[in-house]
């Protein structure tokens, strides 16, 4: 199966950009996944092709039109039925690499990218778009933001990576953020590469490994180290009561 992206845009030629090249480049030149960029003018009404007008109640800047944006959603789900539909907007909820998975796993995504003020709040229940999120900044569109996620999902794709392993042991897969990484020379500037990673011994360093992913993410990042407390806490106690109950 072929992951198929739909991109709604009003800079089509902004795509496929970055994911024409190095792993997402050759995947797409092998079949791996495919890409359409269409152009929300398309489905303007008017004859000025008009995607816009100003904000209900007053204020600055110009809203995506409701009608013109239904329009371009519906046409890309004739072709795609079973893919989510998602919205890069700072008002989304924040993508995680959980999600990412899924959304790998499955068909496809048609992805909406915002420009100006943003889109008319009446296209996210009415067509039911995702809101998504990249990060707690603002671009001048959704463009960059989408090239992100699929830039995400499609490093996910069986046969697109070289080492299987490779997508399991990074930031974010089991919690934590990973973990440091060297290579030669050995020595460098005055510094060093741990003696440990040197030792051969894969026991020894499976546990540095792992002990330094949970001191980064303590120190970095304590949001995700919060939550990985508070799923890894449950999960050992639930361990035990099923463990008691087994006894019992």
């Amino acid at each position: 199966m072929t992951f198929h992206a739909t991109i709604l845009t009003l800079y089509p030629e902004m795509f496929p950009g970055p994911l024409g090249v190095s792993l997402a480049g050759r995947a797409q030149e092998e079949g791996k996944w495919a890409l359409d960029a269409v152009q929300i003018r398309d489905f303007a009404i008017d004859k000025h092709r008009t995607v816009d007008d100003t904000p209900a109640g007053g204020g600055a800047g110009m809203v995506l039109r409701v009608d013109v944006l239904a329009a371009a959603v519906d046409h890309a789900r004739q072709g795609n039925p079973d893919s989510p539909v998602l919205a890069m907007t700072p008002r989304g909820r924040p993508l995680t690499q959980a999600r990412v998975r899924e959304l790998a796993a499955g068909p496809g995504v048609i992805v909406l990218c915002g420009r100006f003020e943003g889109f008319d709040e009446r296209i996210f229940d009415a067509r039911k778009v995702e809101e998504v999120s990249v990060g707690d900044i603002v671009l001048s569109g959704g463009e960059p933001a989408a090239i992100m996620l699929l830039d995400a999902c499609i490093r996910l794709l069986p046969g697109v990576m070289g080492a299987p392993s490779s997508g399991s042991e990074e930031s974010f897969e089991n919690g934590l953020l990973e973990y440091p990484h060297y290579t030669r020379p050995q020595e460098w500037d005055g510094r060093t590469i741990p003696e440990v990673l040197r030792s051969g011994d894969h026991a020894k360093i499976a546990a540095w490994r792992k002990s330094q992913s949970e001191i980064d993410t303590r120190s970095r990042r304590p949001d995700l180290w919060e939550r990985h407390e508070g799923v890894r806490v449950p999960s050992a106690s639930g361990a035990q009561r099923k463990k008691k109950d087994m006894d019992q």
